[in-house]
């Protein structure tokens, strides 16, 4: 609940679904949900530390939100590198956020744009 409070500071989306239990017990999603923001705020993590790394951004993603995330639920983000341009560093990824069960929670993918970083002189 920590992440959902910490998401709707920085972006205002205090959506019910997010903090009413009652409503969103009753919901087709049988409980609390997250934000899609917090859920794909993980493949965030993954691009700029591990894959591809420290300086890449998002150019552009194409992502479905096939599962709702609910409050308290473990997730897991993949990203594989799905091709790499020759004259660029742009590649093009495939991103997947399971939960524990394995079922797929997020699904796509992101064209990325990775930075050479320099320690100034």
């Amino acid at each position: 609940m920590a992440d959902v409070e910490a998401f709707t500071a920085i972006t205002g989306d205090r959506n019910p679904l997010h903090y009413d239990a009652a409503l969103a017990t009753a919901s087709p999603f049988g409980g609390l949900i997250v934000q899609g923001g917090v859920t794909s705020g993980l493949l965030n993590a993954v691009v700029a530390e591990d894959l591809p790394g420290p300086g890449t951004v998002f150019l552009g993603v194409e992502w479905r939100f096939v599962k709702a995330v609910r409050v308290g639920e473990e997730i897991t983000a993949r990203v594989e590198i799905v091709s790499v341009r020759d004259d660029k560093p742009i590649c093009t990824l495939a991103t997947t956020i399971r939960n524990a069960e394995g079922d797929a929670c997020l699904t796509g993918t992101a064209v990325t744009w990775t930075a050479p970083l320099r320690a100034p002189a």
